[in-house]
């Protein structure tokens, strides 16, 4: 039986919502938060765009959208990349924290190590998570479906990058998202999309992939509650109409 939630609360940190926002990706948190009401559960929500700044220790869950290459490089000084107490630090303090973070496209390359453009330049990034990402010269375009074991089910979306991202062979620690079933997932080659370290999950699914995978959302939302209230549980939602959604999307893309 899922416990109370009457009196809990879940702080929720959008990170550069103006910049990174691609094919609705704020409609992720949008899903969060209405998830969090509906189950009695207060859900506060912080924006924070460049410029803008806040103790990260108070965050649950934190959300990157997606973001064209120059939307990137655009944030890398307001990040901080490799200074002392900046947000990109603290994004590292973060991860390493288990905070749960989703990371999507231009948000998930930001989180690794470095990125190579086309011009054979090596950007460094974050580095919160141990992969890279290199440009290709074609577009990886079109909807998607992959496995997301993690949370037992099938996730569909959207996805549109030129950048390749690579895992670390010998990282236990670094797992794919999931293995990819339509589309082209993290690079094209090996047949798998996104990641997952610690509580931290990127996939290159726009869609917004939250409002039509809820088994997804909910994974979320369950990890960092039960990280804030240790034994806490999700009650269940009627999910008749985003399961109608999710399963219309999947017969339609595996037809």
């Amino acid at each position: 039986m899922a416990k109370d939630t009457s009196t809990q609360t879940l702080r929720i940190c959008h990170l550069y919502p103006d910049i990174l926002n691609l094919y609705g990706d704020r409609g992720n948190t949008i899903t969060l938060v209405q998830r969090c009401l509906w189950r009695g559960i207060d859900a506060e929500l912080t924006t924070l765009g460049l410029g803008e700044d806040a103790d990260f220790s108070d965050f649950d869950l934190f959300f990157l959208g997606g973001g064209q290459d120059f939307d990137q490089f655009t944030l890398l000084d307001d990040l901080g990349i490799g200074k002392p107490n900046s947000k990109a630090s603290r994004l590292v303090e973060a991860v390493a924290d288990d905070a749960v973070i989703l990371a999507i496209c231009g948000g998930y390359q930001l989180l690794g190590d470095y990125y190579i453009g086309r011009d054979g330049v090596r950007s460094d990034f974050i580095g919160a998570v141990p992969f890279y990402t290199d440009s290709a010269p074609e577009r990886m375009i079109g909807n998607m479906v992959f496995t997301c074991d993690d949370f037992d089910t099938t996730v569909v979306g959207f996805e549109n990058h030129s950048g390749k991202t690579h895992l670390p062979p010998d990282n236990p620690e670094v797992s794919p998202l999931g293995k990819v079933e339509v589309g082209f997932g993290n690079n094209g080659e090996d047949g798998y999309e996104g990641l997952r370290y610690h509580n931290t999950f990127c996939t290159y699914s726009h869609g917004p992939i939250l409002p039509k995978n809820p088994a997804f959302a909910d994974g979320l939302l369950q990890l960092a509650l039960s990280r804030r209230y240790p034994g806490a549980t999700l009650a269940p939602l009627d999910d008749r109409l985003e399961d109608l959604a999710h399963d219309s999307v999947l017969k339609r893309l595996r037809g």
